[in-house]
């Protein structure tokens, strides 16, 4: 037997490349899953462009398509430069001037977060409508005939800019307060006047955080379903629920989401830019400025546009839905509202459970394998909220109606199990709004440092002991925000509900959309209000935060 000489026997070196496969931890098999149902139903939607049928592509580019698209378009244009007019001048003067009132208007122009875009549509085609009050009243009393229709683009334009100016108003006035009197003073050392400087060094300086704002409302309104079915402005959202329950095929609906999801994806990208050019100045004592002093009669005309806004965004609405369910409660409230409270009650319950449970476990997952896969997985778990209702009724319906049709045909079954199922309800919304509830809990994660669980080791705590007594504890406060914010969000959700729920599953939000499209607006007016006192929920707590 013929023998290699030794020095042809090689062992491996260090710097040898060695390829050693790592089996996924727990925490990232759990960070997957929770990733995989957000993109099981955006891939199974994207999926349908793969199987094209002629004649639906033939009967939407001929019919429906170029209209949808437009409509879209303009909506998406006027609403997005009016929130930026808005929510801009409105930061400004707010967060950098002073005048009679700025306190109250610093908080109270958010509260029209509290009221779902589509109720505020409602009041204002019952109130501007041709037969609506003040019509009346005008041609009654001064004999005027001729008013712009409130149901037109620019009414739904004008209603959704009110609804949703808060969210650049929110984030712009926080730049503003931190560098909007410095970058005035920077202006001024130029030679600039203050008005100067306001357009070439602090505008230019607060862009992301306007741009960030913008795209919020943005992604809302390509989301929203219940203001423009009520102005009968087709959109999307609209479309995908006509092809869905008018006629009857899930393929077109699912054809028309996809689309849908390329305009999405093209806002999340343009807001992923912003986000990238931010840049954050210290906040603290070197925030707390002194403030411009008007004018007498520049302040009063600041005060009467904030009140002017506020007005037309919170206060007109609100009474008017208060005369109406005054005027109504006593004839239409009925057992079926204890129904419509208790459904709406169980699912926002249910769905706040299981948001926040999920998004605790994909932040500790996070935090305990830190790493590329668990980032990634974060990511696609928490892009649900950019995605419309529509999108992920239809999404999270196509598979469970695929498995029911498979398990009839194998015999297993007789009738289907999962279609208009509770199940595909909470689904839908855990997808939905798993990015609201995993924000404030991240947050109040990263600030629990390592430091403290190394003490709670020394002291014998560990494992699932160290959760249960340290972190639970230090997480509470973050926990109900998220509990709080995702059951708000869930009552008042209209189109999953109204696409997904099973059979006599009517809640408040089923409610106002069922009177709204009948056209009885006084009869909406009750489950609205129920709607708005919920509302104001999260805003309490969100200006309760900013105070802090």
């Amino acid at each position: 037997m013929h023998h290699l000489p030794k020095s042809t026997v090689k062992a491996p070196t260090a710097g040898a490349f060695t390829f050693k496969f790592r089996f996924p931890s727990g925490w990232t098999i759990t960070a997957i899953f929770i990733a995989s149902l957000t993109l099981i139903p955006v891939t199974v939607v994207m999926c349908s462009l793969l199987t094209p049928e002629r004649e639906i592509w033939s009967h939407l580019l001929q019919f429906q398509l170029p209209e949808l698209i437009s409509n879209t378009f303009w909506l998406v244009l006027g609403v997005g430069l009016g929130v930026v007019l808005l929510g801009v001048s409105l930061a400004w003067i707010t967060a950098v001037c002073e005048f009679p009132g700025r306190r109250y208007f610093s908080w109270a122009l958010l509260l029209p977060l509290a009221i779902p875009a589509y109720v505020t549509a409602f009041v204002a085609i019952g109130l501007l409508d041709f037969i609506g009050p003040i019509q009346t009243l005008a041609r009654e009393w001064w004999g005027l005939t001729e008013f712009p229709p409130i149901r037109s683009r620019g009414g739904v334009i004008a209603v959704m800019t009110l609804a949703l100016y808060p969210y650049v108003y929110l984030i712009t006035r926080n730049a503003f307060s931190t560098q909007g009197r410095q970058a005035l003073e920077v202006a001024q050392s130029l030679g600039l006047s203050p008005t100067v400087g306001f357009f070439r060094v602090a505008l230019p300086m607060a862009r992301p955080w306007i741009a960030g704002g913008a795209m919020l409302a943005l992604m809302e309104t390509l989301a929203d379903f219940g203001t423009v079915a009520i102005f009968n402005y087709d959109t999307f959202t609209t479309a995908i629920y006509k092809a869905w329950f008018s006629l009857f095929s899930l393929q077109a609906a699912s054809q028309l989401a996809s689309i849908l999801i390329v305009f999405v994806l093209v806002v999340l990208l343009a807001e992923q830019q912003t986000r990238t050019r931010m840049n954050y100045t210290q906040a603290g004592k070197h925030s707390v400025q002194a403030r411009i002093h008007l004018s007498s009669t520049c302040a009063w005309m600041a005060t009467g546009y904030c009140f002017a806004v506020l007005t037309l965004g919170f206060i007109v609405p609100v009474t008017q839905l208060l005369l109406w369910t005054l005027e109504i409660i006593g004839q239409d409230f009925d057992v079926r509202y204890f129904d419509f409270f208790w459904h709406s009650l169980i699912l926002a319950t249910f769905s706040a459970l299981l948001a926040g449970s999920f998004s605790l476990l994909l932040s500790y997952s996070s935090r305990q394998r830190p790493g590329l896969a668990l980032r990634i997985a974060s990511r696609i778990a928490t892009i649900g909220y950019a995605l419309p209702g529509t999108v992920l009724a239809v999404g999270a319906f196509v598979p469970v109606a695929w498995l029911d049709n498979r398990l009839i045909a194998m015999g297993w079954i007789q009738t289907p199990l999962l279609q208009g199922s509770l199940m595909v309800m909470l689904t839908a919304y855990l997808i939905r709004f798993l990015a609201v509830a995993h924000s404030p809990i991240d947050s109040q994660m990263h600030r629990i440092t390592r430091n403290v669980d190394e003490a709670s080791r020394s002291l014998g705590i560990s494992g699932s002991r160290l959760i249960a007594r340290v972190h639970l504890p230090m997480l509470s406060g973050s926990l109900l925000t998220a509990a709080t914010l995702v059951f708000v969000d869930v009552m008042k959700e209209m189109p999953i509900t109204l696409m997904t729920r099973p059979f006599g599953w009517d809640t408040l939000a089923v409610r106002v959309f069922e009177m709204t499209a009948a056209g009885e607006w006084n009869r909406a007016a009750l489950p609205a209000i129920s709607l708005v006192l919920i509302g104001l929920v999260p805003v309490i707590l969100l200006t309760r935060y900013r105070s802090r």
